[in-house]
């Protein structure tokens, strides 16, 4: 189990209220892992140590409480570049503990949580490209101890042996990528000739997606209370029957209209300070979302940081190429509102995101699912159908 010091480093103008919520989402990635937090710091700094990241007073403290407190690793809330993670192990080595930056950390609880091919080679793919730096950096150092002017060092040879192997095994990855985003495509190609729709649930991680899809598809999908609890695309079908209708609209000759049948895909969760490296890792899985009709976008009504999780995920989206997309805000866990409070949260919130057609729902008790479809048949078939449940 991990026994961890946690620490971030943090500019002198960030406020203690963004402070505590950056603490508080590292603290829930390592216990989303299965760690505990020991020891906890905050260190303001306005320019990061150059050597080590944490100022050098800082880790002889840390040295020294995790000894006493028996910690086994270090989790650094930041990116650290690979002769800071160098330095940094250098120097708590002796305390024989790990450390981590937040990219280990996430990439600890993506290798946890993967269950399809696909998702495990992803994730060994965003592995290689943050460790690899670090390893050429570490070779760095063997060759300045093991060389000599005129000489070959012994780490030079293993930093360019390590270069091939990495290099060999990401075209490796690469290629049973390329193998997976073809037969992904092909499935695209087929329902495209078949007309089906397809729509791709979107959002910060823990708002409710797959407890979404679950309500809309009955698809059975993997929910816990946990980041990234979700890694796997998931598709699930989703049925929207239209019983009362305008005949005068119906074309000469078209029958009565026949229930939609919606292809529903749940992916994974954002979060803030997703390096790029991942998202780009990711492609293959998020190519579900790119190519969706329309997005859902779940978000948790209830958390007070609701407007920067937006921000985040709007971020992404752009960095993905599909802010552009159609795109419907689902306000999720009304059930948790106090009720007094909940009329003028809707309100607040429809005015607020009027463009994206804002639904309110609770994927528990369940409510607010049918306006939602009713929503979600008029955005994709422009719909002159009334929608009623079943």
């Amino acid at each position: 189990m991990l026994k961890a010091i946690l620490i971030d480093i943090i500019p002198p103008s960030l406020s203690s209220e963004e402070s505590e919520h950056r603490m508080l989402e590292a603290e829930n990635l390592i216990k989303t892992y299965g760690g505990i937090i020991l020891i906890k710091k905050i260190q303001k700094k306005l320019v990061p140590n150059y050597k080590t990241f944490i100022g050098s007073g800082k880790v002889e403290e840390l040295i020294a409480e995790g000894k006493e407190q028996k910690a086994n690793i270090l989790i650094v809330n930041n990116e650290l570049k690979p002769h800071q993670t160098y330095n940094l192990a250098e120097s708590f080595r002796t305390a024989d503990i790990q450390v981590w930056d937040r990219i280990d950390l996430i990439l600890k609880i993506f290798q946890k949580h993967a269950q399809t091919h696909e998702a495990k080679l992803e994730i060994e793919l965003a592995s290689i490209r943050h460790m690899g730096p670090r390893i050429f950096g570490m070779g760095m150092q063997l060759s300045r101890q093991g060389g000599g002017i005129g000489t070959k060092g012994v780490g030079e040879t293993n930093i360019e042996f390590m270069k091939r192997h990495l290099a060999k095994m990401e075209m490796r990855i690469k290629d049973e990528l390329e193998s997976c985003k073809k037969v992904r495509k092909l499935h695209r190609e087929s329902r495209r000739r078949h007309d089906l729709k397809t729509v791709g649930i979107i959002g910060y991680t823990n708002a409710g997606k797959s407890t979404l899809l679950n309500a809309l598809t009955r698809k059975g999908a993997y929910v816990a209370n946990k980041l990234f609890a979700t890694l796997d695309t998931r598709v699930g079908k989703m049925y929207l029957p239209v019983t009362e209708f305008d005949p005068s609209k119906l074309p000469a000759g078209v029958g009565l209209p026949r229930p939609y049948e919606v292809l529903l895909s749940d992916t994974i969760g954002f979060i803030q300070d997703l390096p790029p490296q991942l998202i780009k890792s990711f492609q293959s899985t998020l190519e579900e979302t790119i190519e969706s009709d329309l997005l859902l976008h779940v978000i948790d009504c209830n958390d007070p940081k609701l407007m920067p999780k937006i921000k985040v995920v709007n971020e992404i989206l752009g960095q993905i190429n599909a802010f552009h997309k159609p795109c419907i805000y689902v306000f999720n866990k009304i059930d948790l509102v106090p009720k007094h409070t909940l009329k003028e949260l809707k309100q607040n919130l429809s005015s607020h995101f009027k463009k994206f057609n804002p639904t309110f729902v609770s994927t528990i008790k369940p409510e607010g699912l049918d306006e939602l479809k009713e929503k979600i048949t008029k955005q994709l078939f422009n719909s002159d159908f009334k929608y009623k449940p079943f």
